[in-house]
């Protein structure tokens, strides 16, 4: 896929894509976008990496389609954040995926010892009456928090002159007190700090001791440059000097990734990473603020790093990543692969909706060499293809669309596992609650991105899809994902 690093100036985001004049609810703004004066643009400066959509793909030339799973939130998040404010997101910050894997979908567990669970489904594509919409599903084996392995975390913290805002270090400060109350006894927790200089601010304590790791949180100060470089390096010794075998090793990286000391390219950034996830010390980067977000940076050395990206704008935020979803810190499956056969007699064309950067070479999916995404405790994945039927498509007869296939490692370094099933369109029926939601969550990004594929997705699609997918929303996040279309479709031309 083609990839294009961006930096957003204030005049690049005046003229992002986002001209749909579709307004289903009253209030709509007549003028366009927000005023927003020059440098006060809350782009300005951020940096992302541009894809071109997934084609459309003959089956009768390739009927394998291979992907990597890819369960970062971030994506979703930073939108939300632009809309709240009043402002359409650039479009090469909407990843699809990663809002589709922002939500947990209501997948069961697995039944028969394995981490990983599959479903699949096919119904109606909303934005296109001739195709149909194929939904894969995938969830880790829930974990009650207090039977999980111990955790070892190395907080990475900025601490550099660009975090010094309420929306940064301060909201990053609050999140931090509010986990060490959710951690056990057992647990332990290290802090690095870095600016002009790295800091070890709190060797590896236990949190029996919590008053010390709160006090030490409470020093953290926002001034200097930033040498993330030598830092993250730092922080990966740490967790490797109290690494803890079978238990939850990670770096935690707090940052709005505004390198500019030391270890800068991101290249340099991924082959660290890469060297110390082969050694069991995952990564989770959290992005924070406007103005220096460097957002292909994150993604890229979190993709790397057996880690998630996740973008952290407000306290409910913090409360999600580090509450709510806290249990996913701890992988259940590795490097897990994705791969799709289509019945060439059923399927004429399909599409893999999101995952640009994630799409991998089909020899690739038996190789165990290569990298792939993880899959937490009770984390959900979710990916859409859209399907071209072929002629005689008989919805009555309920047939085989394909083969759904999945690799997996249990514990990194060891031979891949296989799973499998096969993928039956639904027929007639409409769409499930959870199709429904999907497709409500992918209609929305196209409308972002404006993709050439998004048919006659409107903004008043995507509220009404999402609205017949609320059965399932045991935090609010999905009556919440409605509120935001809203918002936006008050934002467009």
């Amino acid at each position: 896929m083609k990839k294009i690093s961006i930096i957003l100036t204030a005049t690049a985001c005046l003229l992002m894509a986002g001209c749909q004049a579709d307004y289903f609810s009253p209030g709509a703004m007549e003028n366009g976008y927000p005023s927003i004066d020059g440098d006060d643009y809350p782009q300005a400066g951020d940096r992302y990496s541009e894809y071109s959509d997934n084609p459309f793909i003959e089956t009768r030339t390739q009927n394998v389609s291979t992907f990597s799973v890819d369960a970062d939130g971030a994506s979703y998040a930073n939108m939300r954040r632009y809309v709240m404010e009043g402002s359409l997101p650039y479009a090469a910050s909407v990843r699809i995926e990663e809002f589709l894997n922002y939500f947990t979908f209501d997948y069961e567990d697995p039944a028969d010892g394995s981490p990983v669970a599959l479903n699949a489904e096919v119904g109606p594509c909303p934005w296109n009456q001739e195709h149909r919409l194929m939904r894969l599903g995938l969830k880790g084996k829930s974990m009650n928090p207090s039977s999980m392995p111990d955790a070892n975390f190395v907080f990475l913290i900025d601490v550099s002159g660009s975090m010094n805002s309420k929306d940064k270090l301060e909201l990053l400060k609050r999140g931090l007190m509010t986990l060490v109350d959710e951690l056990r006894p057992t647990d332990r927790i290290s802090i690095i700090t870095y600016s002009g200089n790295v800091t070890k601010l709190l060797e590896s304590t236990l949190v029996s001791e919590s008053l010390a790791i709160k006090s030490a949180i409470s020093k953290l100060v926002a001034s200097g440059s930033t040498a993330g470089g030598a830092a993250l390096k730092m922080a990966y010794e740490e967790a490797l000097d109290n690494y803890i075998k079978g238990g939850n090793n990670r770096v935690i990286m707090g940052t709005d990734g505004d390198f500019n000391v030391g270890v800068t390219s991101t290249e340099q950034l991924v082959e660290m990473v890469q060297d110390y996830a082969s050694k069991g010390i995952y990564m989770t980067v959290c992005g924070f603020g406007r103005g220096n977000l460097n957002d292909a940076m994150m993604e890229e050395i979190s993709n790397h790093g057996n880690g998630t990206y996740e973008y952290i704008a407000t306290e409910d935020d913090m409360t999600k990543v580090f509450v709510n979803e806290r249990s996913e810190f701890f992988s259940v499956a590795n490097d897990v692969k994705i791969q799709i056969t289509f019945n060439k007699d059923m399927v004429s064309s399909y599409r893999l909706i999101g995952y640009e950067n994630r799409v991998m070479n089909n020899e690739d999916f038996e190789n165990d060499q290569k990298d792939a995404g993880e899959i937490g405790a009770g984390q959900t994945v979710t990916a859409l293809y859209e399907i071209v039927p072929q002629e005689g498509y008989d919805l009555a007869a309920a047939p085989d669309v394909a083969l759904f296939d999945v690799r997996y490692k249990e514990t990194l370094g060891e031979s891949s596992a296989a799973l499998n099933m096969d993928v039956k369109d639904a027929g007639a029926a409409g769409l499930s609650s959870e199709l429904s939601f999907a497709a409500g969550v992918a209609s929305f990004g196209m409308l972002l991105r404006q993709s050439p594929y998004m048919g006659t997705s409107t903004y008043e699609m995507a509220y009404e899809l999402a609205e017949n997918g609320l059965a399932y929303d045991p935090f609010g996040y999905r009556a919440d994902f409605v509120n935001v279309v809203k918002a936006a479709s008050k934002l467009v031309r």
